[in-house]
């Protein structure tokens, strides 16, 4: 049972049990989350396509943790111009795992 779901702005490959890690949600950690859109389904090695999602079809996952991501380094220089700027970025994120893809 595989299904591509659509979460800030980006899509991910899925089934259950899997642990993937998402935009921050703003869930608390150990709540239930559930994923609308769903742009496909494959069950029984049958697949369904949405346009632009399978209708009454939802991903339920449960909230793992919510962090920060490692810090990533924005160095801008010019040349001859005494021009430096150091800046840092951690982009929070959710991890969930995948519980269920119930029968529609």
């Amino acid at each position: 049972m595989l299904a591509v779901i659509k979460t800030g702005g980006k899509q991910y490959l899925v089934k259950p049990g899997d642990k993937i890690k998402v935009e921050k949600l703003g869930k608390k950690e150990g709540e239930e989350v559930s994923f609308d859109e769903v742009l496909l389904l494959e069950r029984n090695k049958r697949l369904s396509i949405g346009s632009p999602t399978v209708k009454g079809t939802k991903v339920i996952a449960k909230v793992l943790e919510n962090k920060k991501s490692k810090k990533v380094i924005a160095f801008k220089y010019k040349a001859k111009k005494r021009y430096k700027l150091k800046k840092g970025h951690r982009q929070p994120y959710t991890l969930v795992e995948i519980k269920e893809i119930p029968e529609a």
